[in-house]
């Protein structure tokens, strides 16, 4: 079994070297995973679909 683990926005922008502005207005477009709330002011995004979404990139299936 596969464990699943959240990471937050600080990782996320690391990750991806994409900005705080560019990571939600994707989201908005459908073009990056939705993250998911863990509390009442925090969100955390799944990594695994991260990981997805970078390796669609890599393979030329997703755009900034």
């Amino acid at each position: 079994m596969q464990t699943k683990r959240l990471i937050r926005l600080n990782e996320v922008i690391n990750v991806t070297s994409l900005s705080r502005s560019a990571i939600y207005r994707m989201m908005d477009t459908g073009e990056f995973p939705k993250s998911v709330s863990i509390g009442k002011r925090a969100v955390a995004w799944e990594e695994s679909a991260v990981c997805q979404w970078i390796d669609s990139v890599l393979s030329g299936g997703a755009h900034d």
